[in-house]
């Protein structure tokens, strides 16, 4: 039987007609209008709906994974053929993991011209820190406090995955974590709400611009909705047990950024909240997010998860868990088959409301509309365009200054750096020196391995030094893929005496040590934070014969560095910083540019500290009440602080904080002003944070949190005058009902470096 579609006449009608009744267009002149100009999408999304069957309806709920190689034969049996049989029925709304123009568009062309209405598929691809040019991790980047930087490399990811035919990615994930074993934290902004915050808005203005219809533009994706990030023991898929007042003022405020900036999808989670799988939780999906927040995109579950309800003992079968899942508010179905398969069968067994369909399939064409989809469903497929912008000079370019901004210095005794450009005998030590793949981190699955430059292919740009490189040991044995747990090299330290040769004879050392790519992310979970396998005793044998070392880290978690910090003279976090990471850590060790990153998470002493975070609440016997007391809270054999804080981070300048004043306005409004001087020798950028503690409140607050920055750029002698203004916004909190509300009482404000700032003042509003 020969398929009709549909949809493009009655479309077209429908514009032709609106253009004609509201304008004095002509026929020709409405037939080159822009459709979104002439059409409200309400009204184009409810054309839809009435032309479509309930199994239509159904079938934008179902995203499929890309399922044969279209270049190849059609699949004609198995689990990939029934698949295909759904495309063409109109059964997908959406596909990930597809890539390349050639790809996308012979996909794009059964949904449009071979189903019956012809509604085009929306790409989905974890395009998480770049497409196929990366920029640093997202954590790496947190550590910027640059939002303006961090927003232009999520435009730079958006516009080249757009150029590969995808037009949404499943990012930013905006999960505030406190734990470090957690793999997934290299995937977020850190342990802060207020940070996670702006970036979480950054981002999403970054990957959405300013108008989602554009080619170079991708719909976001908040996840995972909601405090995934608080897996119990850092384990991965883990179950979640966390109060309201941290649910409300710690987990939700990033999300709620990302409402206010636009964003078009959400993602739930593997975890459970209050016992109940929140693929399948009413109260997030619906109360929250749809009702209370009124966001008019659409939920799409993560990779299996409304299936995995039947493992959480929550759902009795697949139809069981799509009865959950759809009438919780999770919108489209990813990879559990169970919408497509059972929800058609449930609405007319009365067990889902067909409003609930239709709701979610209007949620899902109104994005699609946004995206442009319906006036060009061919739109991100433009091969010229495709081979134009991939791995264009500008993404390098930007990637490169993305990935300096990343750098955290944690310590630098008597100046070691920036290192000498001539005259000095540079030793460069360890297999991630060399290492051009687990540079560009986990969640690479575009780019291609081995582009990274190498730290030693950066150093050897400066030609001034006499350098030598040796590998000492591998980190990791074999070849790692992104389904493959990481073997670490436990026993083989052939290389050692090779590297204790090289650095013998150094007048510096410069030691890259840390995590393989895929040692951090998703399924990523550690128990312990040393560096992996045999680089500690690699390290400590270097410093036997030379102790004028400079590490500089490759990790994407934080890490327990004790013995790092009482040792060595400098330590450099370069996180993995993508595509440009050599050239971005050899410009920062050689002076080229001045370090300024500060932490988004801390840093523990000892792993039986985490989680551990800055904003912790005061408890109930905080100090020692009198000389040699046990009885508070304590560690026997570690002091309760972080190694390195939250906000720390060093310069190779140094700065004066003075003259800090605190005006209050009104009950609702504060002033706070402070000088920032340079008081060092090279010009620097210092990020100024502002912090407040509430010292009593209805529900008790955190000894501090952070409620302003700013970074600052400052030459040598030269001092700013920096102000804040602190609102209801900063001034308030969440009770445990979810109510923002604003008490009277006593407040302390600090400004300073880092969490750890003593500068303050106290004020009663």
């Amino acid at each position: 039987m020969k398929k009709i579609n549909l949809l493009v006449p009655i479309m077209s009608c429908l514009i032709l007609l609106s253009s004609c009744q509201n304008s004095n267009k002509t026929i020709s002149e409405a037939r080159s209008s822009s459709v979104t100009s002439v059409l409200d999408i309400e009204q184009k999304v409810d054309s839809i709906l009435k032309l479509m069957t309930l199994e239509e309806k159904v079938g934008q709920m179902n995203q499929y994974n890309g399922f044969w190689d279209v270049t190849g034969p059609v699949p004609s049996q198995g689990n990939a053929a029934k698949k295909y049989e759904h495309l063409r029925k109109g059964y997908v709304g959406s596909m990930l993991n597809l890539r390349g123009v050639k790809t996308v568009r012979k996909i794009q062309k059964i949904a449009v011209e071979e189903t019956r209405l012809g509604i085009p598929l929306i790409i989905g691809f974890d395009v998480i820190h770049g497409y196929e040019t990366l920029s640093p991790i997202p954590l790496a980047e947190s550590a910027s406090w640059d939002l303006e930087a961090i927003k232009t490399s999520a435009e730079v990811a958006a516009e080249e995955a757009a150029a590969a035919g995808i037009n949404w990615t499943f990012a930013p994930m905006v999960d505030i974590s406190r734990d470090a074993r957690w793999g997934r934290v290299m995937e977020g902004a850190g342990e802060d709400p207020y940070l996670g915050s702006k970036i979480a808005f950054a981002r999403v203005k970054g990957f959405q611009g300013s108008d989602l219809s554009k080619h170079n533009t991708l719909a976001a994706c908040a996840k995972h909705f909601a405090a995934y990030g608080f897996a119990e023991s850092g384990r991965e898929y883990n179950t979640v047990d966390i109060g309201t007042s941290t649910l409300n003022n710690i987990v939700f405020p990033p999300f709620q950024a990302t409402i206010d900036a636009g964003v078009r999808t959400f993602m739930n989670a593997f975890n459970e909240l209050n016992g109940i799988p929140v693929t399948g939780n009413t109260y997030l999906q619906r109360d929250i997010l749809k009702d209370k927040w009124k966001f008019d995109g659409f939920v799409v579950s993560d990779w299996g998860s409304i299936e995995e309800m039947t493992a959480h003992g929550h759902a009795k079968d697949n139809k069981h868990a799509a009865e959950i899942a759809a009438n919780a508010g999770s919108d489209m179905d990813m990879e559990s088959y169970a919408y497509v398969n059972e929800l058609a069968a449930l609405v007319r067994e009365g067990k889902v409301k067909e409003a609930y369909i239709d709701d979610a399939a209007r949620r899902i064409l109104r994005v699609k509309f946004e995206l442009g989809l319906f006036e060009d469903p061919y739109k991100y497929c433009d091969e010229q365009r495709e081979k134009e912008v991939i791995g264009q000079q500008a993404f390098h370019d930007a990637c490169l200054d993305m990935a300096k901004k990343s750098i955290v210095l944690l310590k630098n005794q008597n100046q070691l750096l920036p290192l000498k450009k001539h005259g000095q005998k540079i030793a460069l030590i360890g297999a991630l020196a060399s290492d051009k793949t687990s540079p560009l981190g986990n969640w690479r699955t575009a780019a291609k391995d081995n582009t990274a430059v190498s730290v030693l292919e950066g150093m050897q740009v400066y030609t001034g030094n006499q350098l030598t490189y040796a590998k000492g040991a591998d980190v990791s044995i074999g070849q790692t893929k992104f389904v493959d747990e990481v073997k670490i090299n436990t026993t083989d330290k052939s290389e050692f005496p090779q590297a204790i040769a090289v650095a013998k004879t150094a007048d510096v050392v410069v030691m890259v040590l840390g995590e393989v790519g895929y040692q951090s992310g998703e399924a990523r979970s550690r128990t312990e934070l040393g560096l992996p396998g045999v680089q500690q005793e690699l390290l400590e044998a270097i410093y036997k014969v030379n102790k004028n070392i400079v590490l500089v880290l490759n990790n994407g978690r934080p890490l327990v560095l004790n013995w790092h910090q009482e040792h060595l003279p400098a330590i450099v976090e370069a996180w993995q910083l993508g595509t440009q990471s050599g050239n971005a850590i050899a410009q920062v060790l050689y002076g080229d540019y001045n370090p300024s990153g500060k932490l988004p998470m801390s840093f523990p002493r000892a792993l039986g500290q985490v989680p551990i975070y800055y904003n912790h609440k005061n408890t109930g016997r905080p100090l020692i009440p009198i000389p040699n007391n046990v009885f508070w809270s304590h560690y026997q054999d570690v002091e309760n602080t972080p190694l390195y804080p939250f906000g720390y981070g060093l310069s190779y300048t140094s700065f004066e904080y003075s003259e800090l004043q605190v005006k209050v306005v009104s009950d609702t409004e504060v002033n706070v002003s402070v000088t920032l001087k340079n008081s060092g020798k090279f010009t620097g950028k210092e990020v100024v944070q502002l912090y407040i503690k509430d010292h009593y409140a209805s529900v008790t607050r955190p000894v501090r949190e952070l409620k302003g920055f700013e970074l600052v750029s400052l030459n040598p002698n030269e001092s700013k005058k920096i102000e804040f203004t602190l609102s209801e916004k900063e001034l308030g909190f969440y009770d445990n009902q979810g109510n923002f509300i604003v008490e009277p009482g006593d407040f302390s404000i600090f400004v300073g470096g880092d969490s750890n700032t003593s500068l303050q003042s106290k004020i009663t509003l």
